[in-house]
C-alpha cells in the first residue's frame, strides 16, 4: 500500500476552502495513480451529485442518485469497485472509453456528501491496495469536511 499518497493528501486537507482542497487532492491522486483517465469528485447538492473537482476529461455533470456506479456508490454508502463497468447494469458512459471504476463514498457524520470517482481505459485496473487508500483518503476527507464546517448537502 502507498502510504505516501495518504499522507500527500491529509496535508492538501489543510486547505481551508473545499474546492481548493479537492481540486489538490484530485490532481495528486491523477499524479500518483498511472493508467487513469479521470480523477474526480461528485458532490451531493439538491438531491443529486453534482460534478466536483477533477483531473481527465470532460465529466458528466449531474448523476441521479439511483444511476450508474456513483449513483451505486451513493444509494448504498458503499465502495463500487467495477472491474468492467460494460457489464455494469445503467453503468453511465460519461466516457465511452472507460472500462473500470472505483467509487468511493465520503460519509461524514453518517451521511454521504460526496464521492471520491476514479475511472481507468483499462478493464480490472483497480486493485484493493487502492481501494483502501481511497477508503483512507475518504476517512481524511470527512474529518476535513468536520474540521473547516465544509457546508453540509441540502
Amino acid at each position: 500500500m502507498n502510504t505516501y499518497i495518504n499522507a500527500q493528501i491529509r496535508a492538501l486537507l489543510e486547505e481551508t476552502d473545499m474546492i481548493a482542497a479537492l481540486a489538490n487532492v484530485s490532481a495528486c491522486i491523477n499524479e500518483n495513480y498511472d493508467r487513469l483517465n479521470w480523477a474526480g469528485f461528485y458532490l451531493v447538492r439538491s438531491n443529486e451529485l453534482v460534478l466536483g473537482p477533477f483531473q481527465g476529461k470532460t465529466a458528466c455533470t449531474h448523476i441521479p442518485f439511483d444511476k450508474g456506479v456513483c449513483g451505486a456508490c451513493y444509494s448504498s454508502a458503499s465502495v463500487q469497485r467495477i472491474d468492467d463497468v460494460l457489464a455494469f447494469p445503467g453503468h453511465i458512459a460519461c466516457d465511452s472509453a472507460s472500462r473500470s471504476e472505483l467509487c468511493v463514498p465520503i460519509i461524514v457524520n453518517g451521511i454521504v456528501t460526496g464521492e471520491i470517482d476514479l475511472d481507468s481505459p483499462e478493464k480490472e485496473r483497480f486493485t484493493q491496495d487502492e481501494e483502501d487508500e481511497m477508503v483512507q483518503a475518504a476517512a481524511d476527507i470527512a474529518e476535513a469536511w468536520l474540521k473547516h464546517a465544509w457546508p453540509m448537502p441540502q
